[in-house]
This record gives structure tokens, sequence and C-alpha cells, in this order.
């Protein structure tokens, strides 16, 4: 069950900011509608394949989610864009990944 949230939550990260890259590109670099119309295709994307985390609570999982974007955007811009991290970049995305391991996958009592 973890692994499979853990899969989800990567899916969405590349379809989110691989989409907002895209809507980027497309206004910021002059590339056109195409990549501007790519970039909302994938964004929906995100928003379902968010959807099928196992947990129900929206607010749990776009919470946990966002510290899989902090992290996933800043790998995004070293493999994309050239873009290499500091040491404050790297302890803040690893900060971030442990508020995910604590908001998805910590002990819960039957009354949460």
């Amino acid at each position: 069950m973890v692994m499979r949230s853990i899969i989800l939550f990567i899916a969405a990260a590349l379809f989110e900011i691989g989409g907002a890259w895209l809507v980027w590109q497309g206004v910021r670099e002059h590339r056109g509608w195409l990549w501007i119309g790519a970039g909302v295709i994938a964004l929906g994307l995100y928003g379902f394949f968010a959807t099928l985390q196992p947990d129900a609570s929206f607010g749990r999982i776009l919470a946990a989610y966002g510290g899989v974007f902090v992290a996933g955007s800043l790998i995004w811009g070293m493999v994309v864009d050239g873009f290499r991290p500091d040491r404050w970049d790297v302890t803040g995305a690893l900060i971030c990944l442990v508020g995910v391991a604590v908001i998805m996958y910590g002990p819960r009592g039957v009354t949460n």
C-alpha cells in the first residue's frame, strides 16, 4: 500500500511539474499554444492521479503531496534545466519529504 502511494505521488508530480513546465515554455519561452495545451492536459492528469491515492482524505493527500512537489520540482530543474540546488535547497526538500512521511504514513488510531 505504501509503495502504491509513493508511485502515485511520483506520477502526480511528473504530470503537475511537467504540465507547469510546458505552460511556462509556451508562455515565457514563446513556444506557443501547442505547448500550453499539452501543459493543461498534463495538469489535468495530475489531478486524476491524486484521486487514486488509497487514503480518502483530500486535505491529507494534498498536504502531503506538497512535499513531493517541492522535492520533485528541484529534481525536474536539475534534469531538465540544468539547475544546481545548493545545500539549503536540498535540506528544505528533505524536510518536506519527512513531512510527507509523517502525514501519509504515520501511525493513526481509530479516531485519527
